[in-house]
């Protein structure tokens, strides 16, 4: 492949007039560019210590955050919330599920709007908002008409206050949903494949944190008494302005492409897009937003199983994450105490995040393998809760522990999009559809821990485990649809290193999907 020389010295390439030539040969290139540039690996390694000390902290602490304010209404539970606001019966369910009604809503129009706007931008104004949002949480005076206005949208009962909040909260629901898709998406476009599953995982490592700081963070708050304000309240305000101020960073730190990273030289920019090139799946955003692209999404087969998979094991996710403090009061610990007890389930998912996703980077054809590990042993954990005796406090705990465990899969299964879905439209939609999921399972999952059975919640507890055996199956299926299709296509196409290096440089180039571009293989 013919290269180009970056300028020595101080000269400074422009990555808008980098040389590109125009190949007829390039059937299947949307675009018919090569981009050529001359790099080393000293210097590709040196851009991607800068790509890892500068994205990975971004993404990271903003996820924290998402889920240190998603377990907000858990805590706020401990402070008396419930009490507060009068809720009875399930309104405290349809209170954490209102959250993901907004968040699926949003799920569509926030892939669109990933293709359409500068991703950067898009993410940090979507943090500020949410931030701002939850903020407003402690407005709240009353559910009843909060969950009217929820459905009607201004129309039917309730003050003011909750009329007004009810806005905002699907606001907030709508702009979190933007977060983690986007993240994958820039996980996608700045590293190559083998460095995906690491990555997700390193900005993920942010979600456990957040249980271990969570928790540490409420207790505190916790200890603090002002009479004209409650604790749950002060909860909310103080989160809020902290998610909000982090937006403003994000706004100028985070990049839409590796082709405008601020922290880039501009001869760097140039070998942080050229060394994604192998990828195949699209590091080049056009702005175009393609409707046959979401066509193809639709109809691929596994696009369906990691959506149901998804959909499955979030029923688990509903209930651990709404009701996981009232749970550990049920095993007998004090309010208080049960704030910090919440912080080993954040440890269990560090750990075997590390230990599955480290597996995952270095030993190929294994990232479903230790996504079925993960789920397997959530499903033990919520064995022992259901089956220990009530006097078996640690028993308990450990179960629940490793009941939280299959959310270190996020990361794997987010590089599973990164590496699998090629087409930056298709793969938005995948990402889309997957979060769709994520909604409904969230949405579904507390409705089974019914409130006449608090604080054991057995119902919930085998909902749960059905949801993670169900995952497993679907799991299983993708892998072997991945291992059937690639054998598939090496005997329609022969292997890929069988390309000339004209075919393998256009694909690298291409805008299409995996199902286009005939040297795609699907990683296990």
């Amino acid at each position: 492949m013919g290269k180009q020389q970056l300028p020595s010295g101080d000269a400074k390439p422009d990555l808008g007039t980098l040389k590109v030539e125009s190949s007829s040969a390039a059937r299947d290139v949307d675009f018919g560019q090569v981009l050529e540039v001359e790099t080393t690996p000293a210097m590709e390694k040196k851009v991607l210590r800068k790509l890892d000390f500068f994205l990975i902290p971004l993404m990271g602490g903003c996820y924290m955050l998402q889920y240190i304010d998603k377990l907000a209404i858990s805590q706020a539970t401990l402070f008396n919330l419930r009490e507060d606001l009068d809720l009875k019966g399930n309104e405290y369910n349809w209170a954490s599920a209102i959250f993901y009604f907004g968040y699926f809503a949003w799920s569509w129009p926030s892939s669109y709007l990933a293709v359409r706007l500068p991703l950067g931008k898009y993410l940090s104004g979507a943090v500020c908002v949410w931030g701002g949002c939850l903020m407003v949480h402690a407005a709240c005076t009353n559910w009843g008409g909060l969950m009217a206005a929820r459905f009607f949208l201004g129309v039917g009962g309730g003050d003011s206050y909750t009329k007004n909040l009810l806005t905002l909260l699907i606001n907030a629901s709508l702009t979190e949903a933007s977060i983690a898709p986007g993240f994958a998406l820039i996980t996608g476009m700045f590293y190559t494949r083998a460095e995906q599953p690491s990555r997700q995982a390193a900005w993920f490592v942010g979600n456990s944190i957040a249980v271990l700081l969570g928790g540490l963070i409420a207790y505190g708050i916790g200890n603090i008494h002002i009479t004209a304000i409650a604790q749950w309240q002060l909860l909310f305000l103080i989160l809020g302005a902290v998610t909000s101020a982090y937006g403003v960073v994000l706004f100028f730190t985070l990049p839409d492409s590796p082709a405008k990273a601020v922290f880039l030289k501009p001869n760097e920019r140039a070998i942080a897009v050229h060394r994604t090139l192998k990828n195949k799946t699209g590091v080049l955003d056009t702005g175009r937003f393609k409707w046959g692209q979401v066509l193809m999404a639709i109809k691929d087969l596994q696009t369906w199983f990691l959506v149901l998979y998804t959909l499955c094991v979030n029923f688990c996710n509903g209930g651990i994450t709404s009701f996981s403090a009232i749970i550990i009061t049920g095993f007998g610990f004090p309010h208080l105490e049960a704030l910090l007890i919440q912080m080993p389930i954040g440890g269990a998912q560090l750990v075997f995040l590390l230990l599955t996703s480290g597996f995952a980077s270095l030993v190929p054809k294994s990232r479903i393998i230790m996504m079925i590990v993960n789920t397997a042993v959530s499903m033990v954990g919520m064995l022992l809760i259901w089956k220990l005796d009530g006097d078996n406090q640690a028993g308990k705990m450990t179960g629940l522990c490793l009941g939280g465990v299959f959310a270190a899969n996020i990361p794997l299964s987010l590089s599973l999009i990164s590496s699998n879905v090629a087409g930056f439209t298709k793969k938005s939609t995948v990402s889309a559809l997957m979060f769709a999921a994520y909604c409904i399972g969230n949405i579904a999952g507390p409705q089974f821990f019914i409130p006449s059975e608090e604080p054991l919640y057995l119902t919930g507890i085998k909902a749960s485990m059905a949801g993670l055996a169900f995952g497993i199956f679907f799991l299983v299926c993708l892998y072997i649809f991945y291992v059937l299709e690639n054998r598939r296509r090496d005997r329609l196409y022969g292997s890929p290193t069988e390309m000339t290096e004209t075919e393998e440089l256009e694909d690298e180039l291409s805008n299409k999907t995996d199902h286009e571009i005939e040297s795609f293989r699907y990683v296990l």
